[in-house]
Order: structure tokens, then C-alpha cells, then sequence
């Protein structure tokens, strides 16, 4: 296979992912600030540090009001927009179409269409969140079609590397801004102990249902839903798709596939082996942000190495 195509199949599946989260985040959001109780500082531009996007949100916008993150997370012509980010999908798709099943370059065109055309939605949070919803099952049907009609060679190889590096990087954002915010209640000297109750369950179950997590979570785990527990669930639940370590498995076992994965295979186990032998509950007591900021540093450190194994010419 040559290295530009293993690169747009790559960065397909990276940009479907990325399009489907993003959906979830802001449909999740607007419900959870609707849930949480009054006194509490959970805003908009916590949605903008979880995407990454803070210094290009701030050269567009003054402020991080739902309006505007609604047009900047959906419509604007940014890298971070879901529009943008499909666009990218449709376009490394259509280089590559010869290496997959052609009902999955048709959903990828619809969907960048379907898009495009209700853009103008971002503004009216019904309307919105009908349109979130249908990016979502149409992101889940695309990869149900390379699923079921691929073949297991090498570039369905890099599709599921793609969606795993992908998944994994942003369920890590996610428990590294709701552990950022509960640590900031924790620390009000103000706040009663029935209120930190209270926002910490709220807080943790959204963050459970932004990644489908709330049935398979309460299958596990037979306590109230709690930060420790959800913590532990999202990074070290092995059985559950969308945990953090669950995806890293994901890739070392398609590595064998690839010719050169040594370098590769060493990250991504190394990553995996300071995942799993983490303490939960020691760093939920005291340096989970930090521990979550060296796991999506190693994350970045993976995807390099692979862009240097097999996508980038060797010297």
C-alpha cells in the first residue's frame, strides 16, 4: 500500500471519529449546564479547552457564549468545526476510494452534505441537537459499513488505528475536564457538603453518557455513579469499546498487520502498562489532571511515530 493512501485512510477514520465526538460533546453540554445547579461555574469555555481549540476560538470570538460555540464547534470554515471536519473525511475518502466498500464513500458524501446544508441549525438548540444526533448514527452506520464489508488487510489496518488513537484521546479530555472542575468545587470553601454531592454525580453521569457509557457503567458498577468509579470505568474498563485502554489494545493488535511496527508497538505498550498499574483512587485524590496531561502527551508521541513509520518519506 502506498503511504498516501495508508495516510487518507488514516486521517478518514481520525476525522469521522473526531466529528462524531464533537457532536456528542455538544449535545451532552447543553444538557448538562440545563441540569446543574445554579451556583456552579461549569461554562461555555470548557466545551472550547476540551477540543483544544481555546487560541483559535479567541481570534474569532470575545465570548464563549452557546451561540457562538454552537457556530464555531459546527459551521465555521475552522479545522475544529464539524463541517471542516467531514469536509476532510470526504476528501480523503475520495482519494481512496478504490480500498473501500463504495456505500461507505456515499455515506461520507452524504453526511458532508447533509452538513453543510444544516449548518445554519447551530443556532437553535432543538433543531441543533436533531442535527447532532443524525452526525452521530451517520458516523456509527459509516463504520458499521467498513466493518462489515472490509477486508482485514492493511488499510483496514489503519481505519481502526485511526478511530482508536482517535477515541481514546478524546475520552481522556473528557475525564480530565470533569475531574479539572470537580477539584475546583471540592476546593470552594464555600460550597455545603450536600451541594459537592450533588454537582460530582451530575457532572460524572454526563460525562458517562457523552461516550454511551451510562448502560455498560451501571452493568459494572453497583454503586451511585461517582468520579473515582467513572475514572477507573473510562480508562481501565478493558470489555468497554470507548475506554481509553480498551483502544490501545485495539491498536497493538493490529500492528502485526504493518510492516516496521517495533517503534510503534513499544509506545503504545508503554502507554497501556503505566495505564493500567495507575492507582484510580490515588490520583483522583490528588493528580489526575497532571496523569491525563502525560497520557494525551503520549498520545501525540504515538501518532508521531506513526507518521514517521509509514507516511512520511524515509531519509
Amino acid at each position: 500500500m502506498l503511504s498516501r493512501v495508508a495516510e487518507r485512510i488514516y486521517w478518514q477514520a481520525r476525522y469521522l471519529e473526531r466529528a462524531e465526538n464533537t457532536a456528542r460533546l455538544l449535545n451532552v453540554f447543553s444538557n448538562l449546564l440545563l441540569d446543574l445547579p445554579d451556583r456552579t461555574t461549569l461554562g461555555w469555555s470548557d466545551l472550547v479547552r476540551i477540543t483544544g481549540a481555546s487560541e483559535i476560538f479567541a481570534q474569532h470570538y470575545r465570548n464563549a457564549n452557546e451561540t457562538n460555540l454552537a457556530r464555531f464547534l459546527i459551521s465555521d470554515p475552522c479545522d475544529v468545526s464539524i463541517s471542516a471536519m467531514l469536509a476532510n473525511a470526504r476528501e480523503n475518502a475520495r482519494t481512496t476510494r478504490e480500498v473501500m466498500p463504495s456505500e461507505a464513500f456515499e455515506g461520507i458524501n452524504e453526511l458532508h452534505y447533509y452538513a453543510q446544508s444544516a449548518a445554519g441549525k447551530a443556532d437553535d438548540r432543538s433543531a441543533r441537537n436533531e442535527m447532532l444526533e443524525h452526525i452521530i448514527e451517520s458516523c456509527q452506520q459509516i463504520f458499521g459499513m467498513l466493518a462489515g464489508a472490509m477486508s482485514r488487510d492493511a488499510g483496514y489496518a489503519f481505519v481502526r488505528m485511526g478511530r482508536a488513537l482517535e477515541r481514546a484521546d478524546m475520552v481522556s479530555r473528557m475525564v480530565d475536564v470533569g475531574a479539572r472542575k470537580l477539584f475546583a468545587m471540592l476546593e470552594d470553601p464555600a460550597a455545603p457538603p450536600e451541594f459537592a454531592e450533588t454537582w460530582q454525580g451530575i457532572l460524572w453521569m454526563s460525562v458517562l453518557r457523552s461516550q454511551s457509557a451510562y448502560q455498560m457503567y451501571r452493568q459494572h458498577v453497583r454503586r451511585r455513579v461517582n468520579g473515582e468509579d467513572v475514572v477507573c470505568f473510562l480508562l481501565h474498563n478493558e470489555e468497554f469499546p470507548r475506554a481509553v485502554i480498551h483502544n490501545l489494545t485495539t491498536i497493538s493488535k493490529v500492528l502485526p498487520r504493518l510492516p516496521n511496527h517495533g517503534e510503534v508497538a513499544e509506545l503504545v505498550n508503554m502507554a497501556r502498562s503505566e495505564l493500567k498499574h495507575s492507582h484510580v483512587p490515588e490520583l483522583v485524590e490528588r493528580g489526575l489532571p497532571e496523569r491525563i496531561d502525560h497520557l494525551q502527551i503520549r498520545f501525540a508521541v504515538i501518532h508521531d511515530a506513526i507518521s514517521r513509520t509509514w507516511f512520511l518519506p524515509r531519509t
